[in-house]
């Protein structure tokens, strides 16, 4: 069982660890000592079993908070994938029929006619 030197607090401790865990328990050490160093800052100096256990306490009411945040945002999530597998459950909308208004061929050949003519007027008007 590997033996890791971890500092917290500037106080160094050595702590045992299963095989292949040593960069956990460094990360968590250095979060500890992040706590201790705050605490440090605040009240000064501290008896080594106050500063853990305070840097301790400082911890678990963070990660307290974070399982807070992580339980709402799993509720939401479960909402959200619920909707998404209604809304895909939910058979197609039927097509709508889009109707497009045509001019008949009579019409359009009335209106060329027409054109025609007013533009012959417009012609004569011209030449007058």
């Amino acid at each position: 069982m590997p033996q890791v030197e971890i500092s917290i607090g500037g106080r160094t401790f050595e702590v045992a660890c299963q095989e292949g865990e040593e960069h956990f328990l460094q990360s968590a050490a250095g979060m500890l000592d992040a706590e201790a160093a705050h605490l440090a800052d605040q009240l000064g100096r501290l008896t080594e079993a106050r500063m853990l256990l305070m840097a301790g306490l400082m911890l678990a009411d963070k990660t307290a908070g974070l399982e807070d945040k992580v339980r709402q945002l799993e509720t939401e999530a479960a909402e959200m994938r619920a909707a998404v597998e209604q809304l895909q459950s939910r058979p197609a909308p039927e097509p709508q029929r889009v109707e497009v208004p045509v001019v008949p061929a009579s019409i359009t050949e009335a209106m060329a006619e027409i054109a025609a003519q007013a533009e012959a007027i417009a012609d004569q008007i011209e030449t007058r």
